[in-house]
């Protein structure tokens, strides 16, 4: 595992600088001592003056890494195109992926290390991480964009520690996940009837990490996803399977890189504490059961973030195939969060989730008008 980790390292890098971008390597240590690992672009090809820059932060999805923002090239990857506009574009990685697998005293290979879900990336992965940027770069506040588990993870924060709102200029929200309560994912709704007992099976089995990037998914790189190759189709529905069908959108050739890429690790409480939500329809903590309940909240069952609390402004992206981040729940979060400026519909009937980040015409779709209302806060 820790050659394959480094041989992704190393090509993620020897990737960016090929493009002719700089390339820099940050970690961080939060308040529960895991080690995270910043990747930062510090400006664009055309761009290197020493004037200060806007600052912006790019947090990734589930079962993801930086890697997705830079993946598909400086015509579609995020992280060169925000560069190349003039931003200081810093790409987290939360505790347990490819870049953060460290602690001061634990070690991945113990069940102690995976015991977390999202509210602790949120809690305090993306504070620290935040922090750090604002500290290195000297601005007061930065722009955030999140995609997927990147936002869910920004409610946790500016909810359960609001004085973060103040440290936002504003915050693009790519698929949106809060309430989870509509979505279609075949495989999410087939797991969320035993998210109670689903943690105590896998730690019996010893798997404390939900789909880790090991041998497995390199060896699919390789030979089952090449665009020649039979099984290919196969591939594609896994994906399809997760996160709704747009093949038109999908760049097959792209199939064996994505791949080798994600997923890029997380925990199974991170899966658990999304059925959850999908069983509470609710938006709210970690259900530990009644009695760990009432230790740690001093309530049986879990409390609701309290999305009242958020003042940054947030802009909300979303498309109509999206089964992991559905209309109706944006709706519900457009109606929770008072802060909401505007809530966009990417326009294209079968927008899918993964297609906002790895869409052959994602920039025409989606980036284009992202970047433009983040010109408005530079």
């Amino acid at each position: 595992m820790y050659y394959l980790t480094l041989l992704i390292k190393i090509f993620q890098f020897t990737l960016i600088r090929k493009y002719g971008y700089p390339c820099e390597i940050h970690r961080v240590y939060t308040e529960d001592k895991y080690v995270l690992e910043l990747h930062r672009i510090p400006h664009g090809k055309r761009n290197s003056s020493q004037k200060r820059k806007s600052v912006v932060f790019l947090q990734h999805g589930l079962l993801s890494s930086s890697a997705e923002w830079i993946l598909m090239g400086p015509e579609k990857g995020l992280g060169y195109l925000l560069a190349d506009a003039g931003y200081d574009v810093w790409m987290g990685n939360a505790r347990g992926n490819t870049y953060s697998r460290n602690h001061v005293t634990l070690k991945p290979t113990s069940a102690a290390f995976w015991k977390f879900s999202w509210h602790e990336i949120g809690y305090y992965d993306l504070p620290a991480m935040i922090d750090y940027v604002l500290g290195e770069t000297g601005v007061p506040k930065i722009q955030y964009v999140g995609f997927s588990q990147g936002t869910t993870a920004f409610w946790v924060m500016t909810s359960t520690k609001p004085e973060y709102n103040d440290k936002i200029k504003a915050m693009q929200a790519l698929a949106p996940v809060g309430y989870v309560g509509n979505i279609r994912s075949p495989l999410i709704r087939a797991i969320a009837p035993f998210t109670n007992s689903l943690e105590t099976i896998l730690r019996l089995l010893g798997q404390n990490e939900f789909l880790a990037n090991g041998k497995i998914n390199e060896l699919a790189g390789k030979s089952l996803c090449l665009e020649e190759a039979v099984t290919q189709s196969i591939c594609t529905n896994l994906l399809f399977l997760l996160c709704g069908y747009n093949e038109a959108q999908l760049n097959k050739t792209m199939l064996p890189v994505i791949l080798g890429h994600t997923p890029a690790g997380s925990s199974t409480r991170q899966i658990i504490h999304f059925g959850q939500l999908f069983n509470s329809k609710k938006f709210r903590n970690f259900d530990h059961g009644w009695i760990s309940n009432k230790r740690i909240y001093g309530t049986f069952k879990p409390p609701e973030y309290n999305l009242s609390a958020i003042t940054a402004p947030i802009f909300l992206h979303y498309g109509d195939n999206d089964w992991l981040s559905t209309t109706d729940d944006v709706d519900k979060l457009l109606h929770e969060i008072n802060s909401v400026v505007g809530k966009y519909r990417v326009p294209l009937d079968e927008f899918n989730h993964l297609d906002f980040v790895f869409a052959i015409d994602v920039y025409k779709l989606l980036y284009k008008r992202m970047m433009n209302i983040m010109s408005r806060f530079m």
